[in-house]
């Protein structure tokens, strides 16, 4: 077997083998994996580079490596899953950082970070200041987990005691100016219903780079003709406003009529109107 042959028939066979080994180790990104793994990926690849330019190495032994540091991390994989020591053996435990805005010096000098360091990870959670912080942790990986004290923290619906409506799954529904039309009839839509949308907002089907369908029914689009200002419908507020226009007259009705059963049924219709105008308001108003 001659240099290039050699290399031709190496590459082909250690490709296959990394693949196979990366499919079996899961879909964890860079960031995710754990010491072990990460010297362990590089030592594959080491491996494999050497068989593949060491033209007088045995390939037979070079894929033997390899499978034996794949098992081993997979292994490490599946027992860590199953055994939670296992897991705080080869990964670690968390460590707390911060407690009740205080900085744990000790546990700080344990993981050998210095107060840099941590400055330098609060900061890039947007944290300036470690008085800010009520509770902070150190993550096996080396990310830092950080709660601000309870006046520092943004406020969300839940707090305001407003009722927000549910946000759910956006479907692709045109891509490349092509229809999907599984995505469409996932997102309870059909042809007919995007063709008036499309119509509504000026453009052709054949202009449409991606569309999306929101879990309210809404259209948005972006076009191939970037100078192209495209309007976006706002089919929930146009109804809000038709409805508090609709409660208005009837206020108007009941003030105009001489008849007191007119007036009686206007105010309460108007009433009942406004009550459900209230309870779905947080839908129709984003």
């Amino acid at each position: 077997m001659n240099d290039y042959t050699h290399i031709l028939v190496s590459s082909v066979l250690f490709v296959v083998t990394l693949f196979a080994i990366t499919k079996i180790g899961g879909k964890k990104q860079l960031a995710e994996l754990s010491f072990f793994e990460y010297v362990s990926g590089i030592t594959i690849g080491s491996i494999a580079g050497e068989v593949i330019m060491g033209l007088d190495g045995n390939l037979f032994h070079g894929v033997l490596a390899i499978a034996i540091f794949g098992t081993f991390t997979y292994l490490h994989d599946v027992i860590g899953i199953k055994s939670k020591k296992v897991r705080d053996i080869m990964e670690g435990k968390a460590t707390v950082i911060i407690k009740d805005g205080k900085v744990l010096e000790e546990n700080l000098k344990k993981e050998k970070y210095t107060i840099d360091d941590l400055n330098s990870l609060l900061r890039q959670k947007n944290v300036f200041r470690t008085a800010d912080v009520e509770f902070a942790v150190l993550e096996p990986k080396g990310d830092l987990s950080v709660l601000l004290k309870k006046e520092l923290q943004p406020l969300t619906a839940k707090d305001l005691n407003l009722a927000v409506s549910p946000e759910k799954e956006s479907y692709t529904v045109v891509m490349d100016g092509n229809v999907l039309n599984d995505q469409l009839t996932a997102a309870g839509k059909n042809r007919g219903w995007l063709d008036v949308e499309l119509a509504n907002l000026g453009v052709t089907l054949d202009n449409v780079f991606i569309a999306e369908v929101d879990s309210y029914g809404k259209l948005t689009i972006d076009v191939y003709d970037d100078q192209l200002q495209v309007p976006s419908p706002q089919p929930r507020k146009l109804l809000l406003a038709m409805l508090n226009k609709c409660q208005a007259d009837l206020e108007l009705f009941s003030l105009e009529t001489e008849s007191p059963d007119a007036k009686k049924m206007y105010n309460k219709n108007a009433t009942k109107l406004q009550s459900a105008i209230q309870k779905i308001k947080p839908f129709l108003s984003e």
